[in-house]
């Protein structure tokens, strides 16, 4: 794995050159994590794709002996301590099976309400006698555990659930509400709950959000029926009803109070680990899209040798290759923060819930690029399919229906936009990252004369270097207006920090598969051209996006003769000149239908 010489603070890749040490990539996987990839690989293809049919028809005692299957191969311990029965790899090992896992999106939700959301915050914030009692038997996949946060009237507020603990005189707690869109809600053993405590057992800071671990035998709880929902028949969802539920002091989750850390730190990775699943589902559509393409004759030709569908095939890798490089990415800088020597000790959860919030932001910006990511590949998967992508005769139907909801998980999308630029701007004003400084050096720059050079030099992809180092400036020019046009009303202007967020998202992503399209020509990968190609693809596009999000963004914030001083300022830091897109996507094209999938994971 790549080290670094320096620690990594979540966001400084908007403030700093591309790393000089490189990011991890898929091509610097271990034997180990190719072993691991096999094993979740062989897994998938012969014990639940075979068995789709059964879990849509809500064979749930199927989709419990699937999972206590993953526990014997060691699937579900990944991120868990080894006292406990778990394996305590690295957190690539945990995106490489995410990835494999994602290959039926009924079972990967079952999956990860028992990995991502359940034993994870238990590992975080359990305390001795709850891991004990808990993580052995979630580990071995006897018991299913799930989360219960949402709610009917809270949505995208959880804060405000109406779910009530009210404190009895013995120490317990009594618990009262209900939980909605509870996945493994009607089968799961055990449930991570979270309610609003009553203001006399609050903490010392006033807080009142709080969870609890609450098994399904405990008076009171029950399931309520299947939700019909659009995709994902082969999971459960259901409502969690608690009608004076009896939960003993001991089950406290975490702090009285401090509830929200134990959701938002789960939600991080679960974010992050949802933008490898998406990565995983956009692997498989390009592999059908390939197929079916290679397959498929009009006009006594395949229509694999279309120019439409050589555009749809190329920009489909080329999109998935920047999202399969920023989760690496991510992946490498987590393993990194995460490899200090606290990451066994008995605290250890706490080193892991800290390195979680600190890149909070790039979870962030894996789920909404992952999501719409794969919308956009399985959309084009039904279009190359025509008719028949339509009908449930053929796969990529369900996998249309099934991604849809990966927009609203783990947060919705516009939530996770306005995180993006929102944490940003708080860590700034916290004086963590010098932002503002760099907004006032960029406004500076503007005003004079003549711009310096971009860096970038002569080298492989420095045309696309300079590109992004471009989009940087662009984003502090848009965060440096914004925080002067609203100052403390920002948090207001949702729309202006939408279009930030689309910006912040297409800087990472474009570094990301740039910096490693350019390690691989350096390592001498075979295909490091085509590498070349899927990066040069993205930055293009990005280039486009990246624009008109700014010049939405500023036309928000002034106009006539301000806004025409801004908008002549984009146009000087934006110079991106157009490369032939149609002539790398059709060699990308032409490589995946040779392939028959997607080519560029070694």
């Amino acid at each position: 794995m790549t080290t670094f010489a320096t620690p990594i603070r979540g966001g400084m890749w908007l403030l700093e050159e591309p790393p000089a040490d490189g990011i991890f990539t898929p091509e610097q996987l271990s034997d180990e994590h190719r072993l691991i990839a096999q094993t979740a690989d062989e897994f998938m293809d012969a014990e639940v794709l075979p068995n789709l049919a059964r879990l849509e028809q809500k064979d749930w005692a199927l989709a419990r002996q699937l999972i206590r299957r993953c526990g014997e191969l060691g699937l579900l311990g990944i991120d868990a301590p080894e006292r406990f029965g778990g394996l305590q790899l690295d957190k690539t090992s945990s995106v490489i099976v995410a990835e494999r896992i994602a290959k039926s999106a009924s079972f990967a939700v079952t999956f990860g309400g028992q990995t991502n959301l359940s034993i994870l915050p238990i590992t975080m914030f359990g305390t001795d006698d709850q891991q004990e009692r808990y993580l052995p038997r979630l580990l071995s996949g006897d018991i299913i555990a799930a989360y219960a946060l949402s709610e009917t009237g809270s949505g995208s507020d959880a804060l405000a659930a109406r779910t009530r603990a009210t404190q009895q005189a013995d120490g317990s707690w009594m618990l009262s509400g209900e939980k909605m869109w509870i996945s493994n809600g009607a089968f799961a053993d055990l449930f991570v709950v979270f309610a609003n405590v009553d203001a006399a057992s609050a903490s010392p800071k006033g807080g009142t959000f709080t969870a609890f671990l609450v098994e399904r035998d405990f008076a009171g709880v029950s399931a309520g029926n299947e939700e019909h929902k659009m995709g994902l028949h082969g999971s459960s969802t259901t409502a969690i009803l608690l009608q004076d539920v009896s939960v003993p002091a001991v089950n406290v989750l975490g702090e009285i109070g401090r509830g929200h850390k134990v959701a938002l730190n789960t939600l991080n990775f679960g974010r992050f680990k949802l933008g490898a699943m998406c990565l995983g589902g956009c692997r498989m559509g390009i592999g059908e899209s390939a197929r079916y393409a290679v397959q498929r004759k009009q006009f006594n030709q395949p229509i694999a040798a279309f120019g439409a569908i050589k555009h749809k095939l190329g920009e489909m890798v080329a999109r998935t290759y920047a999202l399969e490089s920023l989760v690496y990415r991510i992946a490498g800088v987590t393993d990194t923060a995460l490899s200090g020597p606290d990451k066994t000790a008995p605290g250890g959860g706490d080193v892991v819930a800290r390195v979680f919030e600190e890149f909070a932001i790039e979870s962030s910006i894996a789920k909404v690029l992952g999501s719409e990511v794969l919308d956009y590949v399985l959309d084009e998967n039904v279009q190359i399919h025509g008719g028949n992508g339509f009908v449930s005769d053929y796969p990529a139907e369900r996998h249309y229906r099934d991604a849809r909801v990966n927009r609203i998980f783990e947060g919705t999308n516009e939530i996770n936009r306005l995180l993006i630029p929102g944490l940003l701007i708080r860590r700034a004003l916290k004086g963590e990252l010098p932002l503002i400084a760099a907004a006032k050096r960029l406004q500076d720059e503007v005003l004079t004369p003549s711009l310096p050079p971009l860096t970038g030099g002569n080298e492989v992809l420095s045309d696309e270097l300079r590109a992004v180092a471009a989009f940087k400036k662009v984003a502090l020019m848009v965060l440096g207006t914004a925080m002067q046009t609203y100052g403390d009303t920002l948090t207001d202007q949702q729309e202006v920090l939408s279009f930030a967020a689309d910006i912040l998202i297409e800087i990472y992503a474009a570094e990301s598969c740039v910096v490693r399209a350019r390690q691989s020509h350096a390592a001498g990968i075979a295909v490091a051209s085509l590498h070349d190609a899927a990066a040069r693809v993205y930055t293009d596009g990005a280039a486009a996006r990246v624009e008109a999000s700014a010049k939405s963004a500023l036309a928000a914030m002034a106009d006539g003769d301000p806004l025409r001083t801004l908008l002549a300022a984009l146009r000087r830091i934006l110079k991106v000149q157009p490369v032939n897109a149609v002539a790398l996507r059709r060699r990308l094209a032409d490589e995946t239908a040779a392939a028959r999938g997607y080519i560029l994971s070694s």
